[in-house]
């Protein structure tokens, strides 16, 4: 999925030019200023001459943006696709659409819209490929439009592309109250008699259960292998992995023959606020690695996923408005975890662990 901000569509005009003549608007943006802390993230207003969109752009006021746990790592410096700072950060949003290019037939100005990018969303106002936008459902609010994309399109593509989830599997889901952990728990529900085991913090095991999870774990105070094991002594089928390192070995081997492991992250390497050394260490020197003899012998899969480098837009648009017809048919609900204003983000948002709306 790609975007642009608007200081990267600005046009550069002569002071005689129509355009230059224009009264500048502004608006404000978060603006991660550095690698590091939470103190990288600085609140900016921007003043600038009107965007000139080109064709098959559209321009979009920002009226609610998610924040994703790749946030949290591109803060930090570990997050490939995100551009140097200082950066505007943000990869999906809604809001209102108030401006439209030459060529675009299926937006007008007023349309209420989800929106995508690489980063730029954490701004009020941002331009944008109408391609990557999508029509919000009339009763759908700007805050769960803004929490769907990125976490939804995670979950979907990995149980029904890459692992084709069917009746009576049963799925390990790591993280299971964090955002990619609850749209693939709740996504899981919309399959007959699949059994989900959720590794989680106790206090948040009363909200898992509700969202579906079949088998809650406390990963903090018990062996997650073992507490499988009891209750199936052969395995899972699927196990989707997010923390990367010693924890990708430990779900290769819960495989059940046929079982496929999909790997989406590595939340292991970040322990707190910067980029810790020794944590990413630990991480890769744990790493799995396996030939293809090995997985020939052993009857399993392993699968990697990064919705960031999934370059099929087509792909990527045709599930958006599936996931947008299972949320008009109540299939799923969107969770909003906590709001947050432009001016709390950088001391308290990303306290976070991804999930919050800004």
């Amino acid at each position: 999925v790609f975007g642009k901000n608007v200081k990267e569509n600005a046009p550069q005009e002569s002071e005689s030019s129509p355009a230059a003549e224009e009264k500048p608007i502004s608006w404000r943006a978060l603006v991660l200023t550095g690698h590091g802390g939470y103190d990288k993230m600085k609140l900016q207003v921007k003043t600038e001459s009107k965007p000139q969109l080109k064709a098959g752009e559209v321009l979009l006021r920002v009226k609610a943006s998610g924040l994703n746990f790749a946030e949290l790592l591109g803060r930090q410096g570990l997050y490939d696709m995100l551009p140097n700072p200082p950066v505007t950060m943000g990869m999906e949003g809604s809001g209102v659409v108030e401006a439209v290019g030459e060529d675009v037939k299926d937006r007008k100005v007023g349309d209420r819209v989800i929106a995508l990018s690489r980063s730029g969303m954490w701004q009020e106002v941002v331009v944008v490929s109408a391609d990557h936008t999508f029509p919000m459902p009339e009763h759908m609010s700007f805050e769960e439009g803004a929490a769907l994309p990125i976490n939804y399109l995670t979950a979907y593509l990995m149980l029904f592309d890459v692992a084709n989830v069917r009746p009576g599997k049963s799925v390990l889901i790591h993280m299971a109250a964090g955002g990619v952990g609850i749209a693939a728990t709740q996504l899981c529900q919309t399959v007959q008699d699949v059994t989900v085991f959720g590794t989680a913090s106790a206090s948040k095991h009363e909200t898992i259960a509700q969202g579906g999870v079949t088998h809650p774990i406390d990963y903090r105070t018990k062996d997650y292998v073992q507490e499988i094991l009891k209750i199936s002594p052969t395995g899972v089928d699927i196990v989707l992995d997010p923390l990367g390192g010693l924890d990708t070995q430990k779900g290769f081997n819960l495989l059940k023959p046929l079982g496929m492991l999909i790997v989406f992250g590595a939340a292991n390497c970040m322990t707190g606020q910067k980029k810790n050394l020794l944590a990413l260490a630990k991480t890769w020197y744990n790493q799995l690695s396996l030939s293809t003899l090995k997985l020939m012998q052993a009857n399993k899969g392993i699968s990697g996923f990064h919705l960031g480098n999934l370059i099929d837009e087509q792909l990527v648009s045709r599930t958006m408005y599936e996931l947008l017809e299972l949320y008009k048919q109540g299939k799923i609900k969107l969770r909003i975890d906590s709001c947050y204003h432009f001016e709390e983000v950088g001391v308290i948002c990303f306290k976070c662990k991804g999930g919050a709306t800004v």
